[in-house]
């Protein structure tokens, strides 16, 4: 696979694959324009469902934007910045689960027609997303935050199509509301999964750059020695 170094490699910068950016670039673009179908899709429909995935959306196309800016820089600010998105996506975790609360208190029905048809195009919307970054899912804390959003996108989206024939098969608002939950629990998991690797990396990061100094540092030695 072909790799950019945009100038990066000779300063311990990783090297940055076009691939990899442009998938991203396209992600941003699906994500935000799926935000706004959601949102309002949602309100005119009273969907707790539909609005977590909403804000879901949002939350990984301001994901996707900031993967992009730190995606020629040093491994260092790329898992800080993960570190960052772990915990934006725990308080998406929290927000879904408070407002599945709320809308269960409050007894409303939302309209299943609606639900089933934009969860449907938010399903396709995400597989492809999910399908083009397949095979970045192994990569580092923010290459996983990436791939874990995606997916949990797609789970998403067939969940909230099930809330619909949930709903309408029992005329009741509860299926919304516990998909809505799942949702949020799901987010709680992903943000755990990204915070934990993200710390790791940070922590073995000034060791193995030590290791590698000692390296340096004994390789000049043998090096003069040998002169």
């Amino acid at each position: 696979m072909a790799h950019n170094c945009s100038g990066g490699c000779a300063d311990g910068k990783p090297p940055v694959d076009p691939g990899y950016r442009r998938i991203l670039w396209l992600a941003l673009a699906v994500n935000a324009g799926m935000f706004g179908v959601e949102l309002f899709s949602g309100w005119i429909s009273g969907s707790v469902a539909l609005l977590a995935d909403a804000v879901d959306f949002f939350g990984d196309a301001a994901n996707y934007a900031v993967s992009l800016f730190v995606l020629g820089m040093a491994p260092v600010w790329r898992s800080r910045t993960a570190l960052a998105k772990g915990l934006t996506m725990g308080g998406y975790g929290i927000f879904v689960l408070v407002a599945a609360g709320l809308s269960l208190l409050s007894g409303k029905v939302p309209a299943p027609a609606t639900m089933g048809a934009v969860g449907l195009a938010a399903l396709a919307a995400n597989l492809l997303v999910a399908v083009l970054l397949y095979s970045r899912r192994n990569g580092d804390a923010n290459m996983r935050s990436v791939w874990l959003c995606t997916r949990n996108d797609a789970i998403g989206n067939v969940a909230v199509m099930l809330a619909a024939l949930g709903v309408f098969g029992t005329g009741r608002g509860w299926p919304d509301v516990a998909v809505a939950a799942v949702m949020g629990v799901l987010g709680l998991s992903a943000a755990y999964s990204v915070v934990t690797q993200a710390r790791q990396e940070l922590q073995t990061g000034p060791v193995a750059a030590k290791q590698a100094g000692r390296a340096g540092h004994a390789g000049i030695g043998v090096k003069r020695g040998g002169k």
